[in-house]
């Protein structure tokens, strides 16, 4: 995708991506939400399975892409992956959000609490806020250049602590459980297994989406500032060759 092409939100990815999302959507709900039959042990709240893991799949890709972006961006200083890096940093934050979120509910009805100084929690919590502190530098009133440097020496420092949410339940005692998909052998099958995939490919896409869109929309904010300091350069100039002027 040439940056020129880039004159809305909008393209026909993002349009055949949200066609497909709003088709999968209501079959994910209904396999999820009925079809699915309740787990013996865990009963109903065994369904925010298809939200919580594919929720965690997601916010790790979207960090990946983060951790990519930026080391690209130090090695090319292109702004291309400098915008990357940040719209995919948004994207993870929203989908850590919604994991946990729902590991909170779901460990009510399973541990008798929402929320339990728990080793994979409490690293997914830091995770969350040092994401959200990755964000924050790039909202600091600094050179752009400067800016986007240490944006990105961050971006790559912080997903240290996604490895060590990853492998969290590996190292210390916890009482999450353990990874639904260990060494590749699934630990469900059946409907269950159909709805996690749905899940699974409903929140791919939804964060799919929302990455290009919010790459797009951060592309277009950074030319509308080149377009102002151009103008403000351009009347600087005017004002100085009028003050020059016999």
């Amino acid at each position: 995708m040439k940056s020129a092409e880039i004159t809305s939100t909008k393209s026909k990815t993002t349009t055949v991506i949200g066609y497909l999302v709003v088709a999968m959507l209501p079959i994910y709900l209904a396999f999820g939400l009925a079809v699915a039959e309740p787990h013996s042990e865990q009963g109903e709240s065994v369904r925010l399975l298809f939200v919580h893991v594919p929720s965690v799949l997601v916010t790790y890709s979207a960090f990946l892409v983060v951790l990519f972006s930026s080391a690209m961006y130090l090695r090319k200083k292109t702004p291309y992956w400098d915008l990357l890096a940040g719209a995919s940093a948004e994207v993870g934050v929203v989908f850590c959000a919604v994991l946990l979120f729902s590991g909170a509910v779901w460990g009510r009805p399973t541990w008798g609490t929402y929320w339990e100084w728990d080793p994979r929690m409490t690293s997914t919590a830091v995770m969350f806020i040092s994401y959200l502190g990755y964000l924050a530098v790039r909202r600091m009133d600094l050179n752009p250049t400067v800016r986007s440097r240490r944006a990105a020496v961050l971006g790559i420092l912080s997903f240290v602590n996604v490895i060590v949410v990853h492998y969290s339940i590996d190292w210390w005692r916890s009482l999450h459980q353990g990874r639904t998909f260990d060494q590749g052998n699934v630990q469900i099958e059946g409907w269950y297994l159909f709805s996690f995939s749905l899940g699974l490919a409903v929140f791919t896409l939804s964060g799919l989406w929302l990455l290009i869109h919010r790459f797009r929309t951060l592309y277009l904010e950074r030319q509308l500032d080149l377009v102002d300091l151009d103008s403000a350069i351009a009347e600087r100039k005017s004002e100085a060759k009028t003050k020059v002027s016999p």
